[in-house]
């Protein structure tokens, strides 16, 4: 990989970050016009247009068929861009300022939610220092959502299901990004337009299916108008130019090296919050900084890892020779 392709993939997983980690400030302030499930739809509806006309202009009609693995890239995307978004915005939107901070900070746990993830579905066991980094990370996240008073956010379990909620959303975009490793051989811009149009299908059915239910009301026009700045970044920096910039970060960098940068989100987020006037706790800033700390570890770990057989060290499992 030369170094031309190292800065590029660096820069465009920095830029997804950074948008990501404002992401969460930015929806906050629209919340008080337009709840979660509306917002999401207005967003990605949007999104997925302006990326199917983007695909159609620039690879032609064909990169618009889905070649017969429709259901693949609709499961990928209804975790992305149905679970993820309406889980995150959900138990964000529930907890207020604090879940700001910790939505932000439950997207830095990704690389280590893979783990869990591949731990589980392949059974194999992490390395010993892989399982303390997940250890640490998970304490960092107890330390922001407890605020040190475990006994008490326990007995009180007002917080617990949201955060439950925005767990699980993270998951669903762990998901989503493994899983476009299986559309190796598309562009990034034609897994990313295929797959935010099919979830953006499923998160307009279960809109519906809300709002018939009661659980979600449909905004006017003058709520949509209050948000319009909100929405223009949301859609356009948030939605478009970060999906395109960290599923081609990624791939330049392989997900290894790219996933790193997901540590500029919880980061972007505290500065923000702090120049809007928000308090940000000792419990708040140790937490994020013990969870950065576990993912930096893991990740140089992991590229001593991947290093030691053309040093000649041997793997664990073969023998030196």
């Amino acid at each position: 990989m030369s170094n031309k392709s190292v800065l590029k993939g660096a820069m465009m997983c920095l830029m997804a970050s950074v948008a990501w980690g404002a992401m969460f400030p930015v929806a906050e302030s629209a919340f008080s016009y337009v709840d979660p499930t509306y917002f999401s739809v207005l967003r990605y509806s949007i999104v997925s247009v302006l990326m199917l006309v983007l695909l159609g202009v620039k690879e032609g009609k064909k990169s618009l068929r889905l070649d017969g693995r429709g259901k693949a890239l609709w499961f990928y995307g209804t975790m992305a861009f149905t679970v993820y978004s309406l889980l995150m915005f959900w138990g964000q939107n529930m907890l207020g300022t604090s879940g700001v901070i910790l939505a932000s900070v439950l997207e830095a746990q990704m690389p280590i939610i893979s783990v869990m993830l591949f731990w589980m579905f392949n059974r194999r066991k992490p390395r010993p220092l892989t399982i303390w980094c997940m250890i640490a990370a998970f304490i960092g996240c107890l330390m922001i959502i407890t605020k040190g008073d475990v006994s008490a956010f326990m007995l009180d379990g007002s917080g617990i299901f949201p955060v439950l909620l925005m767990f699980a959303g993270v998951v669903g975009w762990v998901l989503y990004t493994n899983g476009g490793q299986a559309f190796s051989d598309w562009s990034v811009l034609r897994y990313s337009a295929l797959s935010c149009a099919l979830g953006t299908a499923t998160l307009i059915a279960a809109a519906a299916f809300m709002t018939a239910f009661g659980f979600s009301s449909a905004p006017s026009i003058e709520d949509v108008a209050s948000i319009g700045y909100e929405l223009g970044f949301m859609v356009l920096i948030a939605g478009v130019v970060a999906l395109i910039c960290w599923n081609s970060g990624i791939k330049l960098l392989t997900p290894i090296n790219g996933i790193l940068f997901i540590n500029f989100v919880p980061v972007t987020t505290f500065i923000i919050t702090a120049l809007q006037g928000h308090r940000i706790t000792f419990h708040d800033a140790a937490g994020t900084l013990l969870i950065i700390a576990a993912l930096v570890a893991n990740n140089i770990y992991q590229r001593w890892l991947a290093a030691r057989p053309a040093s000649g060290i041997p793997m664990e499992g073969q023998s030196a020779g």
